[in-house]
């Protein structure tokens, strides 16, 4: 016959190890299913279970297979100023052309595209960029603001590059809403002041 006088000690010291060995096995069947050891019927390119499904005709899905250039003019890196001096927030401005007539998903695809481009260009010219190392620490600060034509986009990049800022216009490939070379964004990294001197008195996007 069992012996049903459990001390209290021993009904916790129960209890907490069944807790325990529950959340660990959560936890690896939760780490399993994630990587889809539990099923072969994911969709392709999703990392869960999701049963995700992404519209037919959606703006976003078809800016995947897009290819991006950056811009035309390769540039060397020689016309960066280094700002070592100023100790002010760095911030991202991206300049977006609204006369192209793009959706969200599209903007915010070139978006991302000038974001990487300003960043690589950095980091490909002045690697050891206090400039950059600052802007990483402080958050990334990003605001997206919008120009009406192609002329303006190209005079402001003209005048940050004149002033030692980090400016970089994208060019669409071509494969789906906008014709190909159209200049979409232009990225401009630097101190908060410079930058504003070029681009503030844009409005928001």
């Amino acid at each position: 016959m069992a012996d049903l006088n459990h001390t209290p000690s021993s009904t916790t010291a129960y209890v907490v190890a069944t807790a325990i060995i529950a959340g660990v096995t959560g936890y690896f069947i939760g780490q399993g299913a994630s990587l889809g050891l539990f099923s072969s019927n994911e969709k392709e390119g999703w990392p869960n279970s999701y049963n995700v499904k992404v519209p037919q005709h959606s703006s976003d899905e078809e800016d995947d297979d897009e290819e991006e250039s950056d811009s035309e003019e390769e540039g060397d890196g020689s016309e960066l100023a280094s700002f070592d001096k100023n100790n002010e927030e760095v911030k991202l401005v991206l300049v977006v052309r609204t006369d192209l007539g793009m959706t969200k998903g599209k903007i915010a695809a070139q978006c991302s595209h000038a974001t990487l481009a300003c960043y690589k260009y950095i980091t490909a010219h002045s690697p050891n960029s206090p400039l950059l190392r600052r802007w990483e620490s402080q958050g990334q600060a990003k605001i997206a603001l919008q120009t009406k034509s192609e002329e303006e986009m190209e005079t402001l990049q003209a005048q940050a590059i004149s002033l030692g800022l980090c400016a970089r216009v994208i060019t669409d490939a071509g494969r789906t809403q906008i014709a190909s070379g159209s200049r979409t964004v232009l990225g401009v990294l630097g101190p908060k002041s410079v930058v504003d001197g070029v681009t503030g008195h844009l409005k928001l996007l």
